[in-house]
């Protein structure tokens, strides 16, 4: 079975076994298929003759193209997961990733928007047209709950309790979370369902929440769309992402008081390693104010001054 075979079979075993995501999937795909094409250029055409030196070569190979270090990091998980696949199929007897080190990836501190920023952007979509409501729902929503943007326009009628107050997600590997939403993004839901959404759907069904004038589900190329002009009529100059009202949801919650187990289960973060970056957003943000109010640095200031 060729190295192309080998790939497919693998991912389809993630998809169906382990529940992996269509968006991690691709990005799978995408890193093997890099190392397929550095195993063409060298012949090497049997995986059970790839060895550690190989596997050192290609991460060099990655690293001289100017990848960060998460997306080398990245790249070799995906190929140490695949070469574990291949060794409990009996494909290969020797696992050549083993041993292989791969760069430390950058503290690269999360994008937020400040609280101003997040109350224009909120306000922006108020409106009475259907896409009005149906922005300013997703946009509460989003910012209420932190979903990954995937998350958000892929949310079912099913999983969202408007009574209570919560929606239940399905998340990375198929893992179901409950995040509370607040009563501002209850009540734009709960408009937007009444007024807005029947008049998109046009007698039409869907199970989806959020859908467009022709009746279909949102995508997240859509949801970029309406994310950046929202941003242009609020004002926002600096560039904006669905993942920054993550961030900026996460990063608010720590800076009031939120604990930090609580602030992971909200994200559906498995390891709390992942939630701890924003730790350093909040550190970041103490040794500013450190800087600009502590008193002995006003009285050295005043020494100085002629």
């Amino acid at each position: 079975m060729d190295t192309l075979a080998l790939i497919d079979r693998y991912l389809s075993e993630l998809r169906i076994e382990g529940g992996v995501s269509r968006n991690t999937l691709e990005g799978y795909r995408n890193d093997l298929g890099k190392f397929h094409v550095f195993l063409a250029a060298r012949r090497l055409r049997d995986l059970a003759r790839v060895s550690p030196g190989a596997v050192s070569e290609f991460v060099g190979q990655l690293s001289r193209g100017k990848l960060s270090p998460a997306s080398i990091s990245r790249c070799v998980s995906a190929l140490r997961g695949f070469y574990r696949f291949l060794c409990k199929e009996k494909f290969v007897r020797d696992n050549p990733t083993t041993d292989v080190t791969t760069p430390r990836p950058w503290l690269r501190l999360p994008k937020t928007l400040s609280m101003d920023d997040i109350d224009r952007l909120l306000r922006v979509a108020a409106g009475k047209k259907p896409e009005d409501l149906r922005d300013a729902a997703m946009l509460e929503l989003l910012y209420a709950t932190g979903l990954r943007v995937s998350e958000l326009v892929g949310l079912d009628q099913a999983r969202l309790n408007l009574e209570v107050g919560y929606v239940l997600v399905i998340g990375k590997g198929n893992k179901q979370r409950v995040v509370p939403m607040g009563d501002p993004a209850r009540r734009k839901l709960e408009r937007y369902l009444d007024e807005a959404r029947p008049l998109l759907l046009r007698g039409r069904t869907s199970p989806n929440v959020f859908v467009t004038r022709r009746g279909g589900k949102l995508t997240r190329q859509g949801f970029w769309k309406l994310l950046r002009a929202r941003a242009r009529q609020a004002r926002i100059t600096k560039p904006i992402s669905p993942h920054m009202l993550r961030h900026s949801f996460a990063t608010h919650l720590l800076d009031h008081g939120a604990d930090l187990r609580s602030v992971q289960a909200m994200l559906g973060h498995a390891d709390i390693s992942t939630t701890q970056i924003y730790t350093h957003v909040e550190r970041a943000r103490l040794k500013q104010l450190h800087r600009d109010f502590f008193p002995r640095k006003a009285r050295r200031l005043r020494r100085r001054e002629p």
